[in-house]
């Protein structure tokens, strides 16, 4: 008795290597998952195609597959925070002073992506800073950024 293989076995398969991602932290067996199902697909709509084409497609689709994740999905998913990175991170970060005059001579300052898990924090500057100004981080005390006006020159 010869074993034919259907279209459901690619399913199973598929269903299979998707699920076995839990267990695998590699996230590979996804993206051969995925193909698998195409395959499927591809074998229920033209169920002319050869075992051997089909190991082939699969094969041609899990690489297309993995490499339009690396070049196209992961990139979106990048965490642009400065959250959870070392002093030396933080240290040259540039911001923009948004209110000043608060009390133990602080100011607010927002920074273009989040430091240390936030974008706006107090801070004291080593001279005199007016809203609008733009400053650089030179050092953290405690709870607050020291920072100095930042020149563009």
């Amino acid at each position: 008795m010869e074993f034919v293989v259907e279209p459901w076995h690619w399913f199973v398969l598929g269903i299979l290597l998707i699920l076995s991602e839990l267990i695998i932290p590699a996230f590979a067996a996804l993206w051969f998952g995925i193909a698998a199902i195409m395959v499927c697909f591809l074998y229920w709509l033209f169920p002319d195609i050869s075992l051997t084409t089909q190991i082939v497609l699969w094969i041609i689709l899990s690489v297309l597959c993995t490499i339009l994740w690396f070049k196209f999905i992961k990139p979106l998913s990048i965490d642009r925070t400065k959250a959870g990175l070392p002093r030396e991170a933080t240290i040259g970060q540039i911001g923009m002073v948004i209110q000043t005059g608060l009390a133990h001579d602080q100011i607010i300052v927002r920074f273009p992506m989040p430091i240390l898990g936030a974008d706006e924090w107090n801070c004291r500057s080593t001279s005199p800073v007016k809203v609008g100004d733009r400053v650089r981080v030179i050092d953290i005390s405690g709870n607050d950024l020291i920072v100095q006006p930042h020149s563009t020159s």
